[in-house]
């Protein structure tokens, strides 16, 4: 344990009223109170009442007592305390701290602290409780009775239940390609307005479908009680894309499903995981198990991993992390590989993560730091060159990642294990990391994740903390669903990743004179090869061809705004899937960036846009998660909001009342600016303001996308000094990315 142990029992005792069960998210009042135990606390000593890092709720404030997280604290026996809040005042992953010291006077046995979270008496609304659900949410309370700063954790805890909502968004899941004649599942939930899967659903919708599928039902119904409806042993015996729709009573549209595409033999099938995600053993929220049950039952992925912190990952949870691994994988149904995250200070490599092909093999940590057990001290590799070493001959796959400490690939890598870079989680989208990869000449695929501490692996939320974005899918094409052929294709970078959308994404190039397809990165020394006239994402092939033929197919549950054509560095075309002549009174308006690399990148947002000679007739935001946060129109004619960005963006479509009339002020501390509406075009206005991207882009849309699909096939032209990687980004009308893995192809 990380704090004293000494005379527990006579430490006192905390209690919170009311107890029960809460909705995620809503606004209530706690009173918890702590009772002196047998030593009181002396002069200048003090309590902490600590939750967890992953915890967004509402922050305790002091001084207006009519605003929304108002806490009061006060001593039975009158005397003075001294109190502050700390977001990282305890040991992780217990940081968030509400600090009372004893500043004049002492507490006797019996003597009370009394908080009052989100204290009503004087007007409050209460304080917001954390967004996402947890069983058994804690008010741990930590004692220093001797005023020595050495604190003793309370032997039983204060806790409430945290629960879902009512749903206010429906959603309707499809596997993304499957061949005739194989049965697949129709998986459906209500969210509510946090994104916690719902069990308070009570409706049936009418089930629509664009192709006949047999065994489909004509109406699901939501039975409350259950967190999802399922409608399984379907079948397609005709080619073409899947959508299925969920009608209500009065024909209008509450889902729309992913695509799932169906051909006659598919040599490759995509399955989606979420490979990147942490519970409250270490520093996430719910047990590991419940992590594996959330993915498999309620996020629906096909693959998950835990990564937890290695610094805070004992023996015996390494050891329990295996048993679930076993336990919950299950060919063609669901797979999770061991894992576990490397998680080295950043100037020695910053965050990698390992996934491991079979159970028992041996944790190599960045350090003991939360691990008290030192017997196996010997076994740490506190650098990422360390790291790759100790990892030599393993059956593993690694990935570089960005999270609080960012991967240096430039001073540390290993071509034979280091097998992709993870461009997206919940921490935002960094693809300045495959650029670094690009930089150095690295071989690598694209793989996005989450990262997520909130219990939600593969549905991750951002809630209303500091998390700036929707957590990510990686969806591998495989040559089956088992553990050998997934790690196969991870390994190959047969793979793409999403910032939370699931889409049919292929890209693949064709030679005129054929190529060489090389089994693995021919830097490795003794691979093998042959020859083929095609490839797909992620191959590295050796070609005599001056150009090839790049081919693009995208069909995804949202129109498509663009997709960027690349070769490495290099931006070879911006296609949109639309002309002028489409283009109406919708406009857009995105901020985007973060300021630098490390883990203050959060960008704020904050601001208007204010028309002259003309009005917003209706808007829309995009990513725009945290509901706490404003967004409205103050007058027809001002749009006013809160935001920020940690390397993605967001932004809101406006429909003008006229197509070209008046001006358009957009006002925030990054950017001023004003723009003529008739210049506001296809071709996106860009104002930059220096860190990583850090900008606003303005452009028009037509007024309805109805470019869902985009096929594309274009000539590249290759150069003959460095790798030709080509690969796209697209980006959704819904504010989701997705990227290919590169081709690699030299000359």
């Amino acid at each position: 344990m990380p704090h004293s142990t000494y005379n527990i029992d006579k430490m006192g005792s905390a209690s919170v009223s009311p107890m029960g069960r809460f909705e995620a998210g809503s606004y209530q009042e706690f009173t918890v109170v702590y009772r002196a135990g047998y030593f009181g606390i002396d002069d200048t000593g003090s309590i902490k009442l600590v939750h967890r890092f992953a915890s967004d709720m509402g922050r305790p404030q002091f001084d207006d007592p009519a605003a929304a997280n108002f806490t009061t604290v006060e001593a039975s026996n009158g005397a003075i305390l001294h109190v502050e809040y700390d977001m990282k005042r305890n040991i992780r992953p217990w940081d968030k701290t509400l600090y009372i010291k004893v500043v004049r006077g002492f507490l006797r046995q019996g003597d009370e602290i009394i908080v009052r979270f989100g204290d009503r008496r004087q007007g409050s609304p209460g304080i917001r409780l954390q967004t996402f659900c947890e069983e058994t949410f804690e008010f741990r309370v930590l004692v220093d009775a001797f005023a020595t700063y050495n604190y003793v954790e309370l032997p039983e805890q204060p806790t409430i239940a945290i629960i879902p909502g009512p749903p206010t968004l429906f959603k309707a899941i499809l596997p993304t390609e499957r061949s005739l004649g194989t049965a697949f599942a129709l998986c459906m939930k209500g969210e509510d307005h946090w994104g916690n899967p719902s069990d308070l659903c009570d409706q049936t919708f009418k089930v629509v479908a664009n192709m006949t599928v047999a065994g489909l039902p004509d109406a699901i119904t939501f039975a409350k009680g259950a967190f999802a409806a399922i409608a399984d042993d379907l079948r397609m015996q005709t080619t073409g894309d899947l959508i299925i729709e969920l009608v209500d009573g009065e024909g209008g549209t509450v889902a729309r499903s992913n695509p799932c595409r169906f051909s006659e033999n598919a040599a490759l099938l995509p399955y989606w995981g979420d490979l990147h995600g942490q519970s409250e053993e270490t520093i996430g929220t719910n047990s590991a198990r419940e992590f594996y049950e959330f993915a498999r039952d309620k996020a629906f992925l096909d693959i998950c991993v835990h990564q937890g912190n290695d610094f805070q990952i004992s023996n015996e949870f390494w050891q329990h992390l295996n048993e679930l691994s076993a336990e919950f994988t299950v060919d063609d149904s669901f797979i999770v590989f061991p894992g576990w995250e490397w998680s080295g200070n950043t100037g020695l490599g910053g965050d990698r993560n390992v996934l491991h092909m079979t159970e028992g093999r041996p944790i190599h940590r960045s350090s003991h730091a939360l691990v008290d057990d030192l017997s196996d001290l010997e076994s740490d590799e506190n650098s990422a060159q360390g790291l790759f070493r100790a990892l030599d001959g393993e059956d593993c796959t690694v990935f570089a990642h960005i999270g609080g400490r960012y991967a240096d690939i430039k001073m540390a890598h290993d071509d034979r294990l280091e097998r992709s870079v993870e461009v997206h989680s919940a921490w935002g989208t960094f693809e300045w990391l495959i650029n670094d990869a690009f930089e150095q000449g690295y071989r690598v695929g694209i793989v996005s994740n989450s990262d997520g501490h909130k219990g939600r692996p593969g549905a991750s939320h951002p809630g209303s903390s500091k998390f700036g974005s929707y957590g990510g899918l990686t969806c591998v094409l495989a040559s089956g669903f088992t553990r050998a052929a997934l790690m196969q294709a991870l390994k190959k970078r047969h793979h793409y990743g999403t910032t939370g959308s699931r889409v049919i994404l292929d890209t693949g190039v064709t030679f005129d004179e054929g190529a060489e397809l090389f089994s693995e990165d021919p830097n490795l020394g003794d691979v093998s090869s042959e020859m083929v006239d095609r490839a797909m994402m992620g191959d590295i092939l050796r070609s005599g061809d001056h150009s090839v033929t790049f081919k693009i197919d995208v069909h995804g549950p949202s129109p498509i705004e663009r997709i960027d054509i690349r070769n490495g560095l290099e931006t070879v075309e911006i296609f949109r899937p639309y002309d002028e002549a489409e283009l109406g009174r919708r406009i857009r308006v995105l901020w985007e960036g973060s300021e630098y690399r490390g883990r203050g990148r959060e960008t704020i947002w904050d601001g208007q846009a204010a028309l002259t000679g003309n009005s917003f007739e209706s808007f829309a935001p995009i990513n725009h998660y945290n509901v706490d946060k404003k967004f409205e129109l103050t007058s027809p004619a001002c749009l006013e909001w809160e935001a920020l960005t940690t390397g993605g963006f967001g932004g809101f479509d406006a429909v003008l009342a006229d197509s070209s009339t008046g001006t358009l002020k957009i006002n925030t501390a990054l950017v001023n600016e004003e723009i003529s509406i008739a210049d506001i075009v296809r071709d996106e206005i860009i104002f930059a303001n220096g860190g990583i991207d850090r900008r606003i882009r303005i452009f028009r849309l037509p007024e309805v996308n109805p470019h869902f699909t985009a096929s594309v096939t274009r000539r590249i032209d290759l150069v003959d000094d460095r790798d030709n990687a080509l690969y796209v980004r697209v980006t959704h009308e819904d504010g989701h990315f997705t990227w290919s893995s590169p081709i690699y192809i030299f000359r």
